[in-house]
């Protein structure tokens, strides 16, 4: 660990803070009408295919099936957290099953 670790530790905490603070603030401010609710509501999804997308791209095989496991499993089972979980284990699975 260098010594710039716990200052940029300090400076990214500082930053999330403010901009959860921020979206606090203006949310008082905004009234939300149904376009702003629909983007609200669809923001998670956006931020997860995100990620998801990096992972795919930096990943190989093992991810790309979870991925669909979990798209799947979303349809089937309808929570998104349990089956992001589940696509968690079978990346681990299929990774030491050497894929």
């Amino acid at each position: 660990m260098s010594h710039d670790f716990p200052t940029l530790l300090l400076v990214m905490a500082a930053a999330a803070f403010l901009c959860r603070a921020a979206g606090f603030t203006l949310m008082r401010l905004v009234p939300v009408s149904a376009r702003i609710e629909a983007a609200l509501r669809a923001t998670p999804l956006a931020v997860m295919s995100g990620i998801a997308a990096l992972a795919v791209q930096s990943g190989g095989l093992a991810e790309g099936v979870a991925l669909a496991a979990v798209v799947g499993l979303t349809v089937l089972i309808g929570s998104d957290v349990a089956a992001a979980l589940l696509g968690v284990v079978l990346v681990a699975l299929l990774r030491w099953a050497g894929l």
